[in-house]
């Protein structure tokens, strides 16, 4: 039970320091408040964290997914492949280009796809691929672009968890033909709200730009159907203050989840592996439970350690996707994806965590013992 002085520590923490703060001020001071120098000097910086690929930033990890797909020209016919262990947003957005969602089953490790389900999804509709760095842990990146370039299709990263993660050495939003970042408050980064395209490909690039702005790059001159998804330059202000310590913020993540990793020794509780060249950044700390996972989190939650689960239920079996698919006749073998909605629960491991709260999460994970 949680001392009458100890607060409960919160399972995420958004940062909003005096900097971003200032940043925010300053952009709304200049009357230059959407799509201006502010974004201009986000997308720059933040192509340092993507080999220095294009970036195209937008106003939320779900319209760069969207807006990627659409710059494909991924639609009515075309298949993508996509993990059921995620949050809605990824098969959300191949359903808004109006493509079919062909779901495949992840590998336990990792959470991500597992590169066998893929190339047993593959059929001649399919067009993408979109593996989920889910967790802040890099798909099977090594495996799955040889599958893709062996069908040729496009690689749709969904890197919105995954800032500055990487395989291999090579940074995730680097792979395929494009990747996207969401920079949503709790993210490992954020800027109030919003998102980023990275891509290799000048005129993909700039087909985003287009699709983004009302199709135009100069004003009036629309030259495709395009939306308004553009980033706000107080959202750009804020986002380039977080980008200079995001690194410092990943470290210390990493350096929370080793002592966690290090400490953990309850038998019901399996801490998360990470892959051999794998750089983990720990969007959240999850592990894996035995036995009962409720009452294992209400003990959680009375020590005072918050705890959650991502996701509870897969894509599948939610409503928009579950009902089509059982009027169809159609259903998933997804062992892997049914395992880990049942056992997963994500712990503390965010950049304001003190050496105290680390213990105290500790704590009260091994107090949970082996009979749950």
């Amino acid at each position: 039970m949680t001392s009458i002085n100890e607060q409960p520590i919160p399972a995420a923490r958004p940062v909003i320091g005096e900097d971003e703060i200032e940043a925010a001020v300053r952009v709304l001071r200049s009357g230059r408040v959407v799509q201006g120098p502010e974004v201009a000097a986000f997308e720059e910086g933040f192509s340092r964290l993507v080999d220095d690929r294009h970036c195209v930033a937008v106003n939320s990890g779900t319209s760069a997914l969207h807006l990627l797909l659409l710059a494909l020209g991924i639609g009515p016919g075309d298949e993508v492949i996509v993990p059921s262990f995620s949050f809605a947003a990824s098969a959300n957005a191949v359903r808004l280009v109006g493509a079919d969602v062909v779901f495949a089953d992840i590998e336990p490790g990792s959470f991500g796809l597992d590169p066998a389900a893929v190339e047993a999804a593959i059929t001649p509709r399919t067009a993408a691929i979109m593996p989920v760095h889910l967790y802040g842990h890099p798909a099977a990146m090594d495996k799955l672009m040889p599958i893709a370039d062996k069908h040729q299709l496009a690689v749709v990263e969904d890197a919105c968890q995954a800032h500055a993660a990487a395989l291999n050495g090579t940074p995730v939003g680097a792979f395929g033909a494009g990747g996207t970042f969401s920079f949503y408050p709790t993210k490992n980064m954020h800027s109030l709200e919003g998102g980023m395209v990275t891509t290799a490909d000048a005129e993909l690039a700039r087909t985003l730009r287009l699709l983004r702005n009302q199709g135009m790059e100069q004003r009036y001159a629309n030259e495709i159907v395009g939306a308004n998804m553009r980033m706000t330059d107080v959202s750009a202000a804020v986002g380039r203050v977080q980008l200079g310590k995001v690194e410092g913020w990943t470290d210390q993540r990493r350096a929370n989840a080793a002592y966690l990793d290090a400490h953990i020794t309850a038998p019901a509780v399996t801490t998360p592996p990470v892959a051999e060249g794998a750089r983990h950044v720990y969007h959240q700390y999850t592990v894996r439970i035995s036995g009962d996972r409720d009452a294992a989190m209400a003990k959680l939650t009375e020590a005072g350690v918050g705890n959650a689960v991502y996701y509870p239920t897969p894509i599948h079996r939610l409503k928009p996707y579950w009902e089509p698919d059982q009027k169809a006749g159609r259903t998933w073998d997804l062992p892997e994806t049914e395992r880990a909605a049942a056992e997963v629960v994500s712990l503390p491991v965010h950049p304001s965590l003190t050496a105290g709260d680390l213990e105290r999460i500790v704590a009260a994970v091994n107090s949970l013992g082996e009979n749950l």
